[in-house]
């Protein structure tokens, strides 16, 4: 008994001594990105789900779409793209930017006006810009259809 008890002390303390190596050279952060263009409706109905779409430039194929930052205050949205960044030795990132559009989806659940504010970046003094859009709730009787009448 005592020799396996001593068998297994020493099984473990070689397991538990055994340094598992890590790639340290892989390592990543995340960069927020302005936003290049939008895409939103004219008008919302109450009730309705609408997508959104925003465009921005990747700067390398090292950047990858992680997030939105999604701020809520009243009626204001405050909206930014989020990217992970990854940096590695290994790495051949391919540079020149590439077009990219993201969306989500947004429900309608108030009959105020929303304003959307998206981030475009910073100015020389580093102070934040935004495009603001203002984007009106309508009746679902008084909505502008988007369809063409043909006559």
């Amino acid at each position: 008994m005592k020799k396996f008890v001593i068998l297994v002390a020493i099984f473990i303390t070689t397991i538990t001594s055994c340094s598992i190596e890590s790639d340290d050279s892989e390592t990543f952060f995340l960069e927020v990105l302005p936003v290049e263009s939008i895409d939103v409706p004219e008008q919302f109905i109450f009730g309705e789900v609408y997508e959104i779409s925003m465009t921005y430039n990747q700067p390398t194929s090292c950047y990858d779409f992680s997030d939105f930052i999604y701020e809520i205050n009243g009626q204001e949205r405050t909206i930014a793209i989020v990217n992970t960044v990854f940096v590695s030795e290994r790495a051949a990132c391919v540079t020149g930017p590439e077009e990219v559009t993201a969306s989500f989806n947004f429900e309608v659940t108030s009959n105020e006006t929303y304003y959307f504010k998206f981030f475009q970046g910073e100015n020389e003094e580093g102070e934040e810009m935004f495009e603001v859009v203002e984007i009106p709730v309508v009746d679902g009787r008084n909505a502008v259809s988007s369809k063409k009448d043909n006559y």
